[in-house]
């Protein structure tokens, strides 16, 4: 039988928005996706500022220099808001 390895250190590649929603793509394969409520700086940011994103760490955070907001990959997972 074969198993897939799930990541110890997910690490986020793209990051997009639904109309409500915040979705992270891993390197693993695995999407994350919350509600954008959640976080209420990017809630009431404009399309042009959400979508101004950065990786830090090689992926393990995302930040958005024009809002000044930093997420963690481990976060997101925990659902941490």
């Amino acid at each position: 039988m074969n198993t897939l390895k799930v990541e110890e250190r997910p690490l986020a590649q793209d990051v997009r928005f639904s109309d409500c929603e915040l979705i992270v793509s891993l390197v693993d394969g695995r999407t994350i996706s919350v509600p954008v409520t959640w976080f209420p700086t990017l809630a009431n940011a404009s399309e042009a500022q959400r979508n101004n994103w950065q990786l830090l760490g090689g992926g393990d955070g995302i930040h958005w220099p024009d809002l000044d907001e930093d997420l963690s990959v481990r976060g997101l997972l925990l659902g941490t808001r």
